[in-house]
């Protein structure tokens, strides 16, 4: 199958029905042994270095991996994919420009869907079955996420792998399946993390830390039982037609959208408290203030760029928030009037 470079996840159900196999470009870049690399790419093309950390990558990628065809994401995703794609067009690759309708009603879904169609030369028709051989693995998926929130069997690390993971499925969903279907298998086979950990909830797009950030959480007695973009991107409502699936996928809509998933999801995980990772130079990073407002739980703000690590600054703002959590759940007095200040939702 011709590869095709996505930007963001998109409805690779049409992309499967027309012959090009999806690959997140993002997925690529910080999977990367050198992230710090690809992105010097863009760098030295010329793009600025206030620019985020993900767009230079995602450039890096394009420019090594010899994928000439990229559908960009305007509309519903990074407003600097816009330019991107003017510069993968001057570089010779072929862009497809996709947006998400600005509502999510599946009457205005399923007008992007057929101009999708028709721009890859499939149908709705062929899409809508591919949907149906894709959900065996979204319900793998789906699993993997109960396993780690009810029953404590699976890492924070393993639950934002695995969910990010469905953007392309790792270019070969047969062996999605295959391998994530081994691993519930020896997941079930585990005993259960401590029940007095931590339970935080990961909201916000991936971050640049990768496997660590989920790891120094587990060393200092938490652990993330939501990943919040994660969740998305694994379509837990799949609805009766692709026009529904994406209508029910909150990533590309109003953050209003977003809140009503995750207030509901912090409730059944009976969450501690709240981590929320905002990437450098991004405009989604303005969301905070209305997350402080709308969420009812301690939240700390984390803020990324090109470091793919975690410093001891960060390390140690998180220490901080933890201990803040222990503290607020052994005395719920202190904690309703810490909550209060910002120095408790903001250390």
């Amino acid at each position: 199958m011709k590869k095709i470079g996505i930007t963001t996840t998109v409805p690779i159900e049409v992309l499967l029905a027309a012959g090009y196999q999806p690959v997140d470009l993002n997925n690529v870049f910080i999977s990367d042994p050198n992230p710090e690399r690809l992105a010097s790419i863009a760098e030295r093309a010329g793009f600025p270095l206030n620019c985020c950390s993900w767009i230079k990558g995602i450039y890096g990628v394009c420019m090594e991996s010899g994928i000439d065809t990229v559908l960009c994401v305007t509309t519903g995703d990074c407003s600097n994919t816009i330019m991107l794609a003017e510069v993968l067009a001057l570089k010779g690759l072929e862009v497809i420009p996709f947006a998400y309708p600005d509502q999510p009603e599946p009457k205005r879904m399923q007008h992007t869907l057929e101009a999708l169609v028709e721009r890859l030369g499939t149908t709705v028709e062929a899409a809508n079955k591919v949907k149906d051989e894709l959900k065996p693995c979204r319900q793998l998926a789906y699993e993997l996420d109960q396993l780690t929130w009810r029953d404590g069997l699976v890492s924070g690390w393993e639950n934002h792998y695995w969910l990010v993971s469905t953007s392309d499925f790792n270019q070969d969903h047969h062996k999605y399946f295959k391998q994530l279907k081994e691993l519930l298998t020896d997941c079930l086979k585990r005993s259960p993390y401590p029940k007095d950990m931590l339970k935080i909830a990961y909201i916000g797009v991936p971050s640049v830390y990768g496997r660590d950030l989920y790891r120094y959480l587990e060393r200092d007695g938490a652990r993330a039982v939501f990943n919040e973009i994660q969740h998305q991107f694994a379509m837990p409502e799949l609805g009766n037609s692709l026009a529904e699936q994406y209508s029910n996928y909150t990533y590309p809509y109003s953050i209003y959208q977003r809140l009503k998933d995750i207030t509901t999801e912090l409730g059944r995980r009976q969450v501690d408290g709240v981590i929320h990772y905002v990437q450098a130079f991004c405009h989604r990073g303005i969301g905070d203030i209305i997350f402080r407002d709308a969420l009812k739980l301690p939240l700390l703000t984390l803020e990324g760029n090109n470091d793919f690590f975690l410093s001891q600054h960060v390390k140690t703002r998180i220490e901080a928030f933890l201990d803040m959590l222990r503290q607020s759940k052994r005395t719920p007095k202190y904690a309703k009037q810490a909550v209060a200040g910002s120095a408790y939702n903001n250390p």
